[in-house]
């Protein structure tokens, strides 16, 4: 009788994620079932047109088994068929069997020439595997206390396979290291310490340390899923890559990279370039930008944390339905940008709530937030889409830039509010707020002069009711908000000081101890005038 072994990933890939921790405003989050966007895509509505919507963050696995190479039925064996293979510094070997034919060792270099499953355990101080299979085989290699290291160039390469399964054996320890220097590059030769010319996924619970001392720690010139794993990577250049796409379904990846941290970089191939996050954990320090696609980014579910980054979240489409998301940028915090503009139309000073950088290209961009919690602190801009923005649910924290030239909140288009929470506070000199389009109303709050950090924000009723709590994460002199519990024409006062318990920054309060500084009318808006100047009532 066969027997089968069975490892399946963690349940937040089937399961539909809810808020959790995070104020929705009254309204049902919308779900996305499919991630696959057009390049031409123009607006957010149609950036999602491929996905169906229901009351779930997290994309299903049915969807992600259209949409990528990934089937849980990769992370099924029949174990009886697996060959062993130890790795020791000129003494590898496979075990003796009817399989081990196609392991290969010449030094300390092991190539794998067909398809099947093959459990590495060992070690080589400097050497190499090699995936050298045709292009119909899956070849699957089970890491069970592997070490490579290589002075030369790649320790781990899949020159050829159908898709290359990458399984971390639970409970082992596994690492990774490539050279700090390669000898003969050329077009497409190895730049990774885990390097993959096929479709490649990495599963398992146990965990792996991957040294990119070249350029990049992992990299798919083809699909790439992340399934599962505990991951470490430290990457002089780009830290983990997928080109066609990159999706991170469970697990805990932790990323150094020296340029970008987490991205997709298909620039050629209509509908490609996308990357997902839809569960697990993921912390990201960036010397350039944090998580970036091409063409569209989606986080559905899982906690995501850009730690460090120039730019933290960057790509054409932007779509959060799920989840929990932080970002840190020295310059933009969510920024829709790049690619094609050749769809683009012109804002005008004022269009769409608050413009007020003069004429400003409308591009094929979007930001599109349904769900989830997202919290954002930036030097540069925000929220910012060279194109439209809409938010309908879930809860959107800015802290954003101390000086004029930049805006908590930047759109070129218009910035609908249908739904959710906005809180954004930061410089008023390039303030923008909710547009005509907008069914939900908020409030614009612009001070006379900066409040430092840590000062408690209050926005209350008539009836002196507190409807909402700001805590400022630095100096900030505007604050423009926005949710279910703010009625359109109607009047709020606005306090300093006071207490409030917040989640994120925003939460609930008490006027004890407040000043009152004055009344905003919701709906009301003002435009900013530019550096320097900003629009709404002062005090």
């Amino acid at each position: 009788m066969k027997r089968f072994r069975t490892h399946l990933p963690v349940t937040a890939l089937a399961l539909a994620l809810g808020l959790a921790g995070c104020s929705v405003g009254g309204t049902t989050p919308t779900g996305v079932s499919a991630v696959r966007s057009q390049a031409s895509t123009t607006s957010a509505g149609s950036a999602a047109s491929t996905a169906s919507t229901g009351t779930a963050g997290a994309v299903s696995l049915d969807a992600l088994a259209d949409d990528t190479h990934y089937d849980a039925d990769d992370l099924t064996w029949d174990a009886a068929s697996e060959v062993a293979v130890t790795l020791a510094d000129g003494a590898s070997a496979a075990a003796a069997g009817t399989s081990s034919s196609a392991v290969k060792v010449d030094g300390d270099t092991v190539t794998i020439t067909a398809a099947g499953t093959y459990r590495l355990s060992g070690s080589l101080s400097d050497g190499q595997v090699v995936v050298a299979a045709s292009e119909e085989d899956v070849v699957r290699i089970i890491l069970d206390g592997a070490a490579i290291t290589s002075s030369t160039g790649s320790p781990f390469v899949v020159q050829g396979a159908n898709e290359a399964i990458v399984y971390l054996e639970d409970g082992t320890t596994n690492s990774l290291s490539d050279a700090a220097t390669y000898a003969g590059q050329g077009t497409d030769a190895p730049d990774a310490a885990l390097y993959s010319m096929a479709d490649l996924t990495v599963a398992g619970t146990g965990s792996l340390t991957v040294d990119g001392n070249f350029n990049d720690g992992i990299s798919s010139k083809d699909g790439l899923v992340l399934a599962a794993g505990t991951v470490t990577v430290d990457a002089a250049d780009d830290g983990i890559v997928g080109k066609d796409y990159a999706v991170l379904l469970d697990g805990a990846y932790q990323v150094t990279a020296g340029d970008d941290g987490f991205k997709s970089d298909n620039e050629e191939d209509e509908g490609r370039g996308w990357l997902l996050v839809n569960g697990g954990t993921l912390n990201v320090s960036a010397g350039d930008d944090g998580i970036k696609a091409y063409n569209t980014l989606t986080i559905a579910a899982g906690t995501t944390t850009v730690e460090e980054s120039e730019e933290g979240l960057e790509a054409q489409h932007i779509i959060m339905t799920g989840g929990t998301a932080t970002v840190t940028a020295n310059d933009d915090g969510v920024n829709a940008s790049g690619g094609s503009t050749s769809s683009s139309t012109t804002a005008e000073s004022g269009m769409g709530g608050g413009m007020g950088r003069g004429e400003m290209a409308v591009g094929d961009y979007t930001v599109d937030i349904s769900g989830g919690l997202l919290t954002i602190n930036s030097q540069g801009d925000g929220l910012d889409s060279n194109g439209n923005a809409s938010i309908s649910g879930g809860t959107v924290v800015v802290n954003g830039p101390t000086n004029d030239g930049n805006g908590a909140l930047d759109v070129n288009g218009e910035l609908v509010v249908t739904g959710g929470t906005v809180a954004a506070a930061g410089s008023a000199g390039m303030a923008v707020t909710p547009g005509a389009s907008s069914t939900q109303s908020g409030v614009q709050v612009t001070l006379d002069s900066s409040i430092p950090a840590g000062t408690v924000v209050q926005i209350a009723d008539s009836a002196g009711t507190v409807v909402a709590a700001f805590v400022t994460t630095k100096a900030a002199a505007s604050l423009v908000f926005s949710s279910a519990a703010i009625s359109d024409g109607a009047e709020y006062t606005v306090y300093t000081g006071g207490t409030a318990t917040v989640s994120a920054g925003i939460g609930e309060g008490s006027l004890d101890g407040a000043s009152e500084q004055g009344t905003v009318t919701a709906g009301e808006y003002s435009a900013a005038q530019g550096p320097g100047g900003g629009g709404g009532p002062r005090w």
